[in-house]
């Protein structure tokens, strides 16, 4: 099956060099291979002889791609939070020799929370994300297993895998091992598993840093720590609330997120979702809020997505800069209650686009209010109709 993927690199490339990062297994490597080829040239840090050498002596950096350099080609360093104190070199490089550079990572934290040089605005940062609806479907919907997305999510290995519950099974087994004991970021790795089912099953809810530490059996400081690993290795993403509103009152507790829903069922030991449960209704909601981040992202849309709650108790789940909101519902007919939210919102006079996202296949629009079954908004959103 082949896919395009919507990161164009050529084209960021051409303008600056770039920070590539990417939760593991995303395809950051398969893209480059893909999009750049012989234009490139790659310094691998997960071969180990390449790691310790540039590890013990950075400037060997420069020696190995000066001829890359000279013939214009751009300089691939994969898995740069490896070696951090490659970007004194890097920097030196883009500013003496022009040099363009793609610097590609599957976790910031060392990068964000070390003493890295992260060049000073001489690079731009993009993100890969799991496969986007369309990616996978290339605007074909006949493509496209929403439950099959809903349980398993979009990780190219396992979308195309054979046996998708054991790709799962295995990624968040090398995550544990690799990316988080490997490098000692936690002490009590058994507590830290204890955590990452927890905040599985608390997945798209409002952050209750106390409950959690209490079914976790963590201090809450712990806890506040450990979310802040998920971010920094890219495992999941906090999504902050939009507190402009000047009708209402808006509360200031975020929500946090995973990156891929498969991966967050995986944590949890999910094995099946009920069409008519309320775990398949936040996945539902999952896969449009990641669809969401993705099309941010690709389109260099620098202001994050946020969500909106009054006090009152009106909500909008997503919020695109002032373009756009988004609520999402699973049910099959949409009514009148389910639009309160966009509603309330829409008083603010701020956004462009109101809609409301669900499996009614009645697509229509009344008072400023779009409602649309899912494919169709995700088709007009990939669409640019929505900017």
């Amino acid at each position: 099956m082949a896919i395009n993927r919507k990161l164009n690199l050529p084209e960021l490339l051409r303008k600056k060099s770039f920070f590539l990062l990417g939760p593991r297994s995303t395809g950051k490597s398969t893209l480059i291979r893909k999009q750049l080829g012989d234009t490139t040239f790659i310094v691998d840090l997960l071969d180990g002889q390449t790691f310790l050498r540039l590890s013990a002596d950075p400037s060997l950096l420069e020696e190995i791609s000066a001829e890359p350099v000279r013939a214009g080609k751009i300089i691939t360093i994969d898995e740069i939070q490896k070696a951090p104190a490659l970007l004194d070199q890097v920097h030196r490089m883009i500013e003496s020799q022009r040099a363009r550079f793609l610097l590609t990572g599957s976790s910031a934290r060392k990068l964000r929370t070390g003493a890295a040089n992260l060049l000073a605005g001489r690079a731009w940062e993009a993100q890969l994300f799991p496969l986007t609806w369309d990616e996978i479907t290339g605007g074909g919907k006949e493509k496209f297993d929403l439950d099959r997305y809903l349980r398993f999510g979009g990780l190219p290995q396992v979308w195309l895998g054979a046996e998708p519950a054991e790709e799962l099974s295995a990624y968040v087994h090398t995550y544990l091992q690799e990316e988080i004991q490997a490098e000692g970021i936690v002490r009590k790795l058994p507590q830290f598993s204890r955590f990452l089912k927890v905040a599985g099953l608390t997945n798209t809810g409002l952050l209750n840093f106390s409950k959690i530490a209490s079914d976790t059996g963590a201090p809450a400081s712990t806890v506040r720590e450990y979310y802040s690993i998920l971010t920094d290795t890219l495992l999941g993403f906090m999504l902050e609330p939009w507190q402009e509103s000047k009708k209402r009152k808006a509360i200031q507790t975020a929500k946090f997120y995973f990156f891929d829903t498969g991966v967050t069922h995986t944590l949890c030991g999910t094995k099946v979702i009920d069409r008519n449960s309320n775990l398949w209704g936040e996945s539902f909601e999952h896969f449009v809020g990641m669809e969401l981040r993705a099309w941010v992202s690709y389109q260099r849309i620098t202001t994050p997505l946020r969500f909106w709650r009054a006090t009152g108790g009106q909500e909008v789940d997503f919020l695109v800069d002032d373009t756009l909101a988004v609520e999402v519902k699973a049910s099959s007919k949409v009514g009148r209650a389910d639009l309160k939210g966009l509603r309330a919102i829409k008083e603010e006079g701020v956004f462009k686009h109101l809609v409301c996202v669900s499996m009614d296949r009645l697509d229509r629009h009344s008072d400023g209010i779009s409602c649309l079954h899912w494919s169709t908004f995700l088709e007009r959103l990939w669409a640019g109709e929505f900017r």
